[in-house]
C-alpha cells in the first residue's frame, strides 16, 4: 500500500525518481532511463533549470520554431513560437507570406493600465469608510514610495486608488482598485507587492480612525492580489486589401470574402464555435507568448474574459468591407513583460528577444497580437475553402509515421500515396501494412 513521503523536497533529484519509480512505475528502470535521457549534459545550464520550479526530476522538450516573413507596421519580422500542435506554424508561416504581398499587418497599442485589488470586509457605516479613505489615501500612496521607486525610474508606477463599494453585490464587500504602468515588466510581483504594503497600511492607519473606533467596527483585509483581466491594456491588429486580391485556395476574392466574414459572424452568435474559434488565436498567441518566457495562463485566463465582456462568450476578431477593402482585424487585452522572470534567466528565450530585436512590451505586444490574428485567418481561410483537416493532417501525417517507426522508403511511398487520399491513422497504418507483405 501506498504512502505518503515527508520531506520528498529535501532529496536529490536522483533520490526523487528512485521513489518516484519504486512506488509508482513498478521498478521500471526504463521509467528512470526516460527522464535522464533529457537532462543537459551542460551541469551548469541543467541546474539553471532545476531551479525555475520544485521538485523538478527532468526536462520537458517542446519545439522551439520560427515562422518567418511577418511585415508588421513595415518592419520585417521571424517570429518564434513554440507549440507542439502540427500545422499551426506552417499556418502562421503561410498566412505571413499571404499578407507580405498585401502590404503586412497594422498595429497599436490603445493602452497598457493594469491593475489590482484589495478586497475588504467592512459592516459598518459606508459614508464613514468612504471619509477615512478620502483623508488616507495619500498616506496609502506614500507607503509604496520605496516599492515604486526603480519602477518610477522606467516611467511605471502606481496610478490610481479607488475605492468601491461592492455590497450591492456581496454584504460587506468593499475593493481598492490600484491602477499601474509597469514598462517593459509584466509586473506581477510588483504590483502584489505595493498590494500587500497599501494593504497593510490600511489596516494599521483604519485602528486609529475615531468612526472605526467608537462603532468598534473596523475594515478587514481579506486578500490583495493583481488581476489577470486587463481590459485597460489592449492592443489592435488588422490587415486590409481590395476585395478581388482575396482569392484563395481555388476561390475567388468576393465570394472567398463573404464565406470568410460569415464564419466570423457566426462565431459571434454562437458560443460553441466561438470557443474553438478563439482556441485557434491562442495556437497562435500562447506559441509566442512560451517562446518569450511569458505567462500564457494569465494571458489565456484575460483574453477569455475579454471575449465575455459583453456578457455573452464571443470571437475576437472582426472582419468587414469598407469601400472595397476587405478588413480584418483583432483587439485583445495583453499584460506582458520582455524584462524580469524567464525573460533574464532561459537561454532559449534571450535567443526568441532576441531574433525579435530586443521589442519593448509594447512591441512584443503588437506582434503577439498579430500571430493570433494571422492563426485565425488560415484556420478561417482553410475551414471555408478545402476543410481544416486537409491541411493539419498533411502535417500530422508525419507524427503518425514516427509512430510507426517506418523506413526512408515507406515515408517517401507514403507522402506519394497520400497526396490525393485521405489521411487517418487506421489508413496509414494500413497503407504501410500492404508495403511490407
Amino acid at each position: 500500500m501506498l504512502q505518503p513521503i515527508l520531506r520528498f523536497s529535501k532529496k536529490t533529484k536522483d533520490e526523487k525518481i528512485d521513489w518516484l519509480v519504486a512506488n509508482y512505475l513498478n521498478n521500471d528502470k526504463n521509467s528512470k532511463n526516460v527522464l535522464k535521457q533529457y537532462w543537459n549534459n551542460d551541469k551548469k545550464l541543467q541546474k539553471l533549470h532545476d531551479g525555475f520550479i520544485e521538485n523538478t526530476v527532468s526536462n520537458y522538450y517542446l519545439p522551439f520554431a520560427i515562422a518567418p516573413n511577418f511585415l508588421i507596421n513595415k518592419e520585417l519580422f521571424a517570429i518564434p513560437m513554440v507549440i507542439e500542435e502540427s500545422s499551426v506554424v506552417a499556418a502562421a508561416s503561410n498566412t505571413a507570406k499571404f499578407w507580405l504581398e498585401r502590404g503586412g499587418f497594422k498595429t497599436e497599442v490603445i493602452s497598457t493600465t493594469k491593475n489590482g485589488q484589495i478586497h475588504i470586509n467592512f459592516y459598518g457605516d459606508d459614508l464613514a469608510i468612504q471619509t477615512f479613505f478620502s483623508e488616507t489615501k495619500s498616506i496609502l500612496i506614500d507607503s509604496i514610495s520605496e516599492i515604486e521607486k526603480n519602477m518610477k525610474k522606467r516611467g511605471g508606477g502606481l496610478l490610481d486608488i479607488i475605492l468601491i463599494n461592492a455590497t450591492d453585490s456581496l454584504e460587506g464587500y468593499y475593493q481598492l482598485h490600484c491602477t499601474f504602468e509597469t514598462s517593459d515588466a509584466m509586473g506581477a510581483n510588483f504590483i502584489n507587492t505595493c498590494l500587500e504594503e497599501i494593504a497593510k497600511t490600511l489596516e494599521n492607519t483604519s485602528k486609529l480612525h475615531t468612526d472605526f473606533i467608537l462603532k468598534n467596527t473596523f475594515p478587514e483585509i481579506v486578500m490583495s492580489i493583481l488581476s489577470n483581466y486587463v481590459p485597460e491594456c489592449l492592443v489592435k491588429a488588422q490587415v486590409s486589401c481590395p476585395v478581388e486580391e482575396m482569392s484563395a485556395n481555388g476561390m475567388e476574392g468576393k465570394t472567398f470574402v463573404s464565406k470568410f466574414i460569415r464564419a466570423i459572424e457566426i462565431a459571434k452568435i454562437d458560443k460553441r464555435r466561438a470557443v474553438t474559434h478563439n482556441k485557434g488565436i491562442m495556437n497562435g498567441i500562447d506559441a509566442v507568448i512560451l517562446a518569450t518566457g511569458n505567462d500564457f495562463r494569465s494571458v489565456e485566463a484575460g483574453i477569455h474574459a475579454y471575449a465575455s465582456k459583453n456578457g455573452n462568450y464571443t470571437s475576437l476578431t472582426n472582419a468587414k468591407i469598407e469601400n472595397g477593402i476587405f478588413i480584418f482585424s483583432i483587439e485583445i487585452p495583453l499584460a506582458i513583460g520582455t524584462i524580469g522572470g524567464l525573460t533574464g534567466l532561459h537561454p532559449l528565450v534571450n535567443f526568441g528577444l532576441s531574433l525579435l530585436q530586443k521589442p519593448s512590451a509594447k512591441k512584443l505586444m503588437q506582434i503577439i497580437a498579430v500571430a493570433g490574428l494571422a492563426q485565425n485567418f488560415a484556420a478561417l481561410r482553410s475551414l471555408v475553402t478545402t476543410g481544416i483537416q486537409r491541411g493539419h493532417m498533411k502535417m500530422h501525417l508525419a507524427n503518425i509515421l514516427n509512430n510507426l517507426v517506418v523506413t526512408q522508403s515507406e515515408t517517401e511511398k507514403t507522402l506519394a500515396y497520400f497526396k490525393d487520399h485521405t489521411i487517418t491513422h487506421s489508413s496509414v497504418a494500413n497503407f504501410i501494412k500492404q508495403l511490407r507483405k
